[in-house]
């Protein structure tokens, strides 16, 4: 978890992140990345709650009581009726009782207690039982096939944020370049101006090119500030904004450093997967799939609700209310629902209606699905001849500048023409630059569909 955290730690001075050390941060720190795999869990263990079917249902219960009268109370004429019979057996008994000391009406159920043990097996559902679990482990797999789509829109989110922050660095690299040019040739101007070679309107028109770089320096380092902070959030790297206050695990955040850099871009033909195959491959076609398997599941689950349930069961029990035994009882059981059938057929008339829909939504999404992958290809190839002709441009704007550098130092052109030339050259490096991000982004997006 350290290494991941903190992947390269110089020091207390500063830290340097790779593009996947970004993305591994991101996966420990973003809480829908936690919480898509909460979700995998929970329908995993939803699983285990259906398997839990197959199963008897073992109970232990116990029951006790106590009423005021006993329920039970039993004489003589409430057997044998009102008749001469019962009336001498109850003079005998009566007799009897006074002289051996019992009571001539038996009473029963006055207070006692029952424990039991039971156990039930079902047998057959209607269907419910296995549906169940085939539904358990549909939600498993639309749980994982989330998770894998919130993992791929996390790792472009953060590949799209750090080269935000590569390209504004790579920006604030080629500013500097051209201050340093304009330094040098500040002091050439102003030797030149001393001793009378050049005018001083030369040298003012330079300065004011300088003052134009300085503030595009301020700007751009508050914008990689910035973007930086962004990123960092997101991948939950803490930093100071104050370089006193700076260590190794709060780094100042001018010394974090993004070492990965844009190099060696293959065309669009190096990464070309036909475009049914990608389309029928990526996570969300799977998951429209689901979707319609999981309506006919659950129309399978209502099916059979008006379905017979058979099950068998034993128990054993002791009791404490009429006489003191254990004993033991096998039994089975029978569940014919009637009175539900008009209901069940209803409600499975429903679920018919939504599986088509969820069967059409798959037909239309799919087909949107082949021309977002068809949209992106095409975005991708735009982006190649977008960089191409970008750098092209960037290459003659670099020989014009040489070119020109070269006619102002003989003379030949007037210093204007050539903080032009500049101004040019450092537009068509950012071009390209911001070309190199799009056609990366692009390449992400079309590469994450396999």
């Amino acid at each position: 978890m350290l290494l991941l955290l903190l992947p390269f730690v110089a020091g207390a001075q500063g830290l340097s992140l790779t593009l996947e050390n970004c993305k591994d941060m991101a996966l420990q720190n973003d809480p829908y990345v936690r919480n898509a795999h909460l979700d995998v869990l929970a329908a995993k263990a939803q699983k285990q709650e259906a398997l839990a079917g197959y199963f008897p249902k073992v109970s232990l219960n116990a029951f006790g009581f106590w009423s005021m009268n006993p329920m039970i109370e039993l004489e003589v004429k409430d057997v044998i009726g009102e008749n001469e019979l019962s009336d001498v057996l109850t003079s005998l008994i009566e007799e009897a009782g006074q002289q051996f000391g019992f009571s001539p009406v038996y009473t029963a159920l006055k207070d006692g207690y029952v424990a039991s043990v039971s156990a039930m097996q079902p047998l057959f559902a209607g269907g419910r039982i296995v549906a169940a679990n085939r539904l358990a482990s549909l939600g498993v797999e639309a749980a994982q096939l989330k998770q894998d789509i919130m993992l791929r829109d996390n790792d472009a989110s953060v590949e799209s944020g750090y080269w935000r922050v590569v390209s504004l660095e790579e920006k604030l690299g080629t500013v500097g370049v051209l201050a340093q040019l304009l330094d040098t040739l500040h002091k050439d101007l102003t030797s030149a101006v001393q001793a009378g070679l050049a005018v001083q309107t030369d040298l003012m028109q330079l300065e004011l090119k300088q003052s134009e770089l300085r503030s595009g320096l301020v700007q751009l380092k508050g914008g990689i500030r910035l973007a930086k902070m962004d990123l960092l959030n997101s991948i939950g790297q803490d930093y100071c904004l104050l370089p006193a206050n700076a260590d190794s695990l709060k780094p100042f955040i001018d010394d974090i450093v993004f070492t990965d850099r844009l190099d060696d871009l293959l065309p669009p033909e190096e990464y070309y997967v036909p475009e049914e195959e990608l389309a029928a491959g990526v996570d969300e076609a799977r998951l429209l799939d689901l979707s319609v398997e999981a309506k006919k599941v659950q129309k399978r689950i209502a099916l059979g609700e008006a379905l017979p349930t058979v099950g068998v069961g034993a128990s054993y029990n002791y009791s404490h209310a009429i006489n003191d035994k254990f004993n033991g009882t096998l039994f089975a059981m029978v569940k014919v629902p009637i009175s539900d059938w008009g209901k069940v057929s209803r409600k499975v008339q429903r679920m018919d209606y939504q599986m088509q829909k969820a069967s059409n939504e798959r037909d239309y999404l799919s087909s949107q699905l082949l021309l977002q992958v068809r949209q992106q290809w095409l975005e991708l190839t735009v982006a190649w001849d977008r960089m191409m002709v970008a750098r092209e441009t960037m290459d003659i704007a670099q020989k014009t500048t040489d070119q020109l550098m070269k006619s102002y130092e003989a003379g030949m052109i007037p210093l204007s023409e050539l903080l032009q030339s500049q101004t040019m050259l450092r537009q068509a490096v950012e071009a390209y630059i911001d070309s190199q991000i799009g056609y990366s982004s692009a390449l992400t997006a079309y590469r994450s569909r396999k």
